[in-house]
């Protein structure tokens, strides 16, 4: 693949350090997986930084922004005869990134930019503009990079995808293919692992058969209850703990009570698990937990108002062993081994021998207000950022609602010149108001979603930037997992995990749903 010879050439020719840095840039990224905080710099941050720099005026910096829909398109003509270009390397704009990060405030980091990008040519600016946006789109993802590294070392492609997985860092994988020692590419402490995954099954009956089918004899099979929360990960040893998110984020401060109950613990651990909002007595849901992420430290009004609980399902790591390779059962054995300080709780386990105990451990988990399942093969080691068969989950639809959409903005990445992301609304049975109540972008085919642009953008009633109010016209079908109380929306509701299952061109927006059966699901 031409791609992939190029990415080999260009790797042969950089220095070790330069190595690591390119490789991350390469998948589109500033930091790798595990680097930790994140930059937090968004549009809003850019804009302010090109205004600047450029000297032009707002009203003509919206025309050219909108004339491409596309950050880094706009940097690139913005910057066009403004700038005085000086040689920019590689670890310069390593160095960049790392004040950029430690920068506080928006305006801290607008100066940072400012400064930056002044002194880059336009392109140089633009292409840092697609890194900090996370939107690179040079039609590169982390596998090409992975096989560009494999080919410009001659290793196995399958040890560097392996490192890669473990470390969560392209650039650390790259360097140890470089000095031949990829073997190196093990768990440790606070270097966080990428999560194993479940790969989906829309039945009991369908999920047991994929069990059997997968092994001569159906395996010790373990089922979990799957919780409404956030997927963690807590690293901890007697002078430090750290808890990361599913993408390998750094949030240990705004879940300090979880940190600190860790260091009551006897052992040094890497434990996998869901962070949880939940209080004796009071239904608490994953949209009350939205409301501690996002924050750099800890609120103490935000932890008295939203207790968490850290809910233990795997032992990654113990007193120096790693423990991805040995089987679930064995894992899970040690687990249990350890005392749990307050706050913690191992997630209980059940046995299943047929389709039907899956059915009624799913019915009982939905009673507890849990999303459903996990089914999970006791043999099978963990193996991290795979969604492979040894992890099955069983998530079933609450409802569908039918709702009309009053908002449609433009996609990102390849869906970047299309409406693709919807904002959809309910009716309200007293005023016949039209009441937001979601957003969805996932569901419709990119023929579907094309046909739809081409209506949106004939039917807007006013735009806004990316997003465009729309004539509410356009009916969807609408899945979703749960239904709570929100003040994001005008309904006063918001849909969890809603996905389009139709656009139902046989109905009206005169027979879409109403409000008051929307909070009927509530519950």
């Amino acid at each position: 693949m031409k791609k992939t010879e190029f990415l080999r050439d260009y790797f042969r020719t950089l220095s070790p350090e330069n190595l690591a840095i390119a490789a991350v840039y390469l998948t589109g990224s500033a930091v790798p997986q595990s680097g930790g905080e994140a930059l937090q710099t968004g549009w809003a941050v850019v804009k302010r930084a090109l205004l600047a720099v450029s000297g032009i005026g707002e009203q003509e910096f919206r025309v050219i922004s909108n004339s491409h829909g596309d950050a880094a398109k706009t940097a690139l003509e913005v910057l066009r005869g403004k700038t005085n270009p000086r040689e920019f390397s590689l670890r310069e704009s390593q160095k960049f990134f790392v004040a950029l990060r430690q920068s506080r405030g928006p305006l801290a980091k607008g100066n940072v930019l400012e400064k930056t990008l002044a002194r880059l040519t336009p392109l140089e600016g633009q292409y840092l503009v697609k890194i900090l946006t996370g939107n690179l789109r040079i039609g590169l993802k982390e596998g090409l990079v992975e096989e560009g590294i494999a080919a410009a070392f001659g290793r196995e492609l399958d040890q560097v995808k392996e490192a890669n997985m473990v470390l969560g860092d392209i650039g650390k994988v790259a360097s140890l293919a470089m000095e031949g020692a990829l073997e190196k590419a093990a768990s440790r402490l606070f270097a966080p692992i990428k999560c194993m995954l479940a790969s989906p099954e829309p039945s009991a009956a369908a999920l047991w058969e994929r069990m059997k089918k997968e092994h001569a004899e159906p395996p010790p099979v373990w089922v979990e209850d799957k919780f409404d929360g956030i997927r963690a990960q807590l690293h901890r040893d007697s002078n430090r703990v750290e808890i990361f998110t599913r993408d390998l984020r750094r949030v240990t401060g705004q879940f300090a009570e979880i940190a600190d109950a860790a260091r009551h613990l006897t052992t040094d651990v890497i434990f996998d698990g869901e962070i949880v909002a939940f209080e004796e007595g009071r239904k608490l849901t994953f949209f009350d937990l939205q409301k501690r992420l996002g924050r750099r430290d800890a609120d103490l009004f935000l932890g008295n108002e939203i207790p968490v609980r850290f809910m233990v399902f795997d032992l990654l790591w113990k007193d120096g062993a790693p423990l991805l390779n040995e089987p679930l059962k064995a894992r899970r054995e040690l687990l249990e081994t350890l005392p749990m300080p307050p706050l913690f709780e191992v997630v209980t386990l059940f046995r299943a021998h047929s389709a039907d105990d899956i059915e009624n451990a799913f019915t009982s988990a939905r009673g507890r207000f849990n999303e459903g399942l996990i089914v999970k093969d006791g043999d099978s080691p963990y193996t991290p950022g795979r969604r492979g068969l040894a992890w099955l989950k069983l998530k079933k639809e609450l409802a569908t609602l039918d709702v009309v959409v009053v908002g449609a903005e433009l996609g990102h990445g390849k869906r970047s010149g299309v409406l693709s992301d919807y904002t959809f609304a309910v009716r309200d049975d007293a005023s016949g108001d039209l009441l937001t109540i979601g957003k969805a972008y996932s569901g419709l085919t990119d023929v579907e979603i094309e046909a739809l642009t081409g209506h949106f953008q004939a039917t807007t009633l006013a735009r806004h930037g990316r997003y465009r109010e729309v004539k509410p016209e356009v009916v969807l079908e609408v899945a979703f997992n749960s239904v709570q109380p929100s003040e994001r929306h005008g309904s006063g509701l918001a849909l969890r995990f809603p996905r389009i299952k139709a656009i139902r061109t046989d109905k009206t927006v005169a027979t879409i749903d109403t409000l008051s059966y929307a909070r009927s699901l509530v519950e």
